[in-house]
């Protein structure tokens, strides 16, 4: 591969000694002290001589046909080296997350949401190339929006917002006989629930640098979840062989799913092709509103049948998935909102219809939950109004429906492994309540010390949330990841060169690659090399699946070179032992003892292994009755909220947050926890703060101002019980982390704002309006 022309300023390096420790310690992170001290290099901080900026042309319209584009007084504008259009896209016009190639480059005909690229502009500095944007002349035929997702499933042909038509997906689950069941019920309850659009708010916005290389190809320094799929994307719109584009991880400031889909690559690279020079594109927090998907608005009907004490006959759930202009992740979120439709319970007869649809909405894709999020507030809310109707507590009627070994999902997959559901319900129930209001201290109250109140007129509520979430990628999907490592000697001292794709996107992968190799191959001295697709696919970082999939993948070729080392030792001692193991640097028999240090045995030789890691085959889901083995591996979490609401103002504080979660086996503590902490904070923020308000197609709030997330006023303390029950098909056991918590820690928070107020709140986030209008 050509090398690029220069490298950048501010290029990721090689990330060397990550700690120390192996599997179940916790080693700190090699990045968290720059981070802290604001000396990592994100995307954003990259930099290279002679490079111009990139800018974007937006829709300000929900639907508009271009009539026409005249780049005429942009490109006059001094400083200004290209205005490229979709005239200028040399190849492929469209693009697609999971190969759907519906997405435009660079719109042309149509748009379809606010925020659709429409030219792109490179300049000698960031102000000249949006000023010479502000310049380019479109001429719009504005169109009447299609916002209204349920008009769609209606009569997807005529409100065909694209030319796939208006229904992406329709996902049936059919168990047993819901009619049937519905008339032997004691009790039927049901409910309308909405859940508005969340944005990952990714505090570091979407950057990168893209450099001609000397070659024709690329060389391109991005923020992003997936480089191979990027690449899969960006190959046939540039017109290059994949061969000829370079990826390397740059800083990533956050993701939750939110840079799965492509932003600036494509962008980029049409700019640097071009130009012949190298180019950054940085968007500022506005734009970075509309550069990525966000978390699909759901509409959701339920009805549940039970008998008097509280045991489910039947459900009866429609899902209605608002995915925007674009397929994106909705095809697999719809199926995730299916297969999980109803939750870890036993319900001997389902009818769920699952819809994601398109609309001129903003584009919707994955995001931390991915299509359980909010099916999970619905049946969670279904609980409480079943335990209500039954008159039992919250928890009892969870108990007696929780699925156990050997039970089945909705779709018929039968559950392996993990921790029995009621036994975590026990656990959370029996932890201690945080103390009673005092009201003596302000910032203990809702409204803190703005002194909204002093006490007067706040009631204390609790609630409870259960959720499951499926890891790694699911429906027959052939996922897998790959690692090479490298043993050698440097500077006298055995060393462990670890190499993967796998984006370290904040949750603390390349500490645990690091962990690994320590565990497999008995060495201290353990190094990261920089991410980039100079080495096999490693999947995305998303779905919880690195631990587990990139986890995988290095432990198998760390294995690989520990026999090849064991052989060589073998080899230069002499005889066959057949019981040699590595540890502490030392190659031991378990007859004979120590035989030799790896620096003995290793010498000159080179040690390095490719091996690719599989997880175990799933199946698609039945397009009638759903039913399939469609899951790799299931993860439960529990939550438990304690809030204090002020009734007569409809402010909330979350008092206390306690979690019960099934992790498998350990890994890292430190980075569990943290995990556990920061799935719940996002849970909390859709339950009382995070949506995009969205009239007619227009994003009414796109700014950190306006669009609130949560701070450390605002996240509680919480009292964690992490479980261990190991799943066989895993390695070392493990069960992805980061999800299942931002499931259960939503519903948890809007049922405890239910018993403090008695409002049936059927919408989150529960905004202040809702309390004090009492409406639902």
């Amino acid at each position: 591969m050509a090398a690029p022309i220069n490298a950048p300023v501010r290029a990721p390096g090689q990330v060397a000694a990550v700690g120390r420790g192996g599997v179940g310690d916790s080693p700190l992170r090699p990045d968290g002290a720059q981070k802290v001290a604001g000396e990592f290099a994100y995307s954003s901080d990259l930099w290279m001589d002679g490079m111009l900026w990139g800018a974007t042309l937006r829709s300000p319209h929900a639907r508009a046909r271009i009539v026409s584009i005249d780049i005429g007084p942009a490109l006059a504008t001094p400083g200004v080296h290209a205005v490229l259009t979709h005239e200028d896209v040399p190849g492929r016009k469209v693009y697609g997350l999971d190969m759907t190639w519906d997405q435009p480059v660079l719109a042309f005909g149509e748009v379809r949401h606010q925020g659709e690229p429409v030219a792109l502009v490179a300049a000698d500095h960031p102000e000249i190339a949006r000023r010479a944007m502000e310049r380019i002349g479109v001429e719009w035929e504005v169109l009447e929006p299609i916002t209204d997702a349920r008009a769609v499933i209606a009569d997807p042909e005529r409100n065909r917002v694209q030319e796939r038509g208006g229904l992406a997906r329709h996902q049936p689950v059919r168990v047993g006989d819901v009619e049937q069941a519905r008339a032997a019920a004691a009790v039927v309850v049901s409910g309308d629930f909405q859940v508005g659009i969340q944005d990952q708010a990714f505090l570091g916005p979407e950057s990168g640098l893209a450099v001609p290389g000397e070659d024709g190809g690329l060389d391109l320094y991005v923020s992003t979840q997936w480089m191979h799929n990027d690449l899969k994307q960006l190959a046939p719109c540039l017109g290059l062989d994949e061969s000829q584009i370079r990826m390397t991880l740059a800083g990533v400031g956050g993701a939750f799913g939110g840079r799965e889909d492509l932003s600036m690559q494509i962008h980029a690279g049409m700019l640097a092709l071009h130009t012949g020079k190298p180019i950054k594109m940085s968007y500022n927090r506005f734009e970075s509103f509309f550069g990525h998907v966000h978390r699909h608005p759901a509409e959701m009907r339920y009805e549940y049948g039970a008998t008097e004490d509280g045991r489910l006959l039947y459900a009866d759930v429609e899902i209605v998935l608002d995915g925007g202009a674009y397929t994106s992740a909705t095809l697999n979120v719809t199926g995730n909102a299916a297969s999980l439709g109803v939750g870890p319970y036993e319900i001997p007869n389902i009818r769920i219809d699952a819809y994601g649809v398109y609309t001129n909405n903003p584009p919707c894709g994955a995001m931390r939950g991915f299509g359980a999020v909010q099916a999970c507030f619905a049946y969670e809310s279904m609980m409480d109004k079943v335990a209500a109707a039954c008159g039992i507590s919250p928890v009892e009627v969870r108990r007696r429906n929780a699925v156990s070994q050997g039970s089945k999902l909705a779709t018929g997959q039968v559950i392996r492994s993990p921790a029995p559901l009621a036994g975590m319900l026990d656990r959370l129930e029996a932890m201690p309540m945080p103390p009673a209001l005092d009201a003596s201290d302000l910032r203990d109250l809702p409204g803190g010390v703005s002194q909204t109140t002093h006490g007067e007129g706040v009631v204390r509520g609790v609630g409870y949330g259960v959720g499951i979430k499926n890891i790694c990628f699911s429906e027959g999907f052939d996922d897998y990841s790959t690692a090479r490592v490298r043993l050698e000697l440097v500077g006298g001292e055995p060393s462990v060169l670890v190499h993967t794709a796998a984006a370290e996107v904040g949750q603390g992968l390349v500490t645990l690659e690091a962990q690994i190799a320590r565990t497999e191959l008995g060495v201290e001295r353990v190094a990261i090399h920089p991410a980039d697709n100079r080495v096999g696919d490693a999947g995305s970082s998303s779905a919880s699946r690195q631990s587990y999939m990139t986890g995988g993948a290095v432990k198998t070729a760390c294995e690989a070179v520990r026999a090849e080392l064991l052989a060589l030792a073998e080899r230069r001692l002499g005889r066959a032992f057949g019981d040699l193991i590595v540890t502490g640097g030392k190659i031991v028999s378990r007859s004979a003892g120590v035989l030799a240090s790896i620096e003995e045995i290793l010498g000159d030789e080179v040690i390095e292994e490719t091996r690719e890691y599989h997880h175990r085959p799933t199946t698609g889901m039945d397009p009638v009755t759903g039913q399939g083995d469609s899951h790799t591996q299931l993860a439960l979490c529990v939550h438990r909220a304690v809030v204090d609401v002020d009734v007569e103002l409809g402010l909330v504080k979350v008092v206390e947050l306690a979690a019960v979660q099934d992790v498998g086996k350990i890994i890292n503590r430190l980075s569990l926890e943290g995990q556990i902490h920061g799935g719940t904070a996002q849970g909390l923020g859709l339950a009382v703060m995070e949506e995009i308000v969205v009239t007619d197609g227009l994003v009414r709030n796109p700014s950190f101002t306006d669009y609130l997330i949560p701070t450390i006023l605002d996240m509680p303390p919480m009292r964690l019980d992490i479980l261990e029950n190991p799943d066989p098909d895993a390695p070392y056991g493990l069960r992805g982390a980061g999800e299942p918590p931002t499931l259960s820690s939503t519903p948890a928070i809007a049922a405890a704002i239910r018993d403090a107020t008695g409002l049936a709140l059927t919408r989150v986030p529960v905004r202040p309006e809702h309390i004090t209008r009492a409406a639902p």
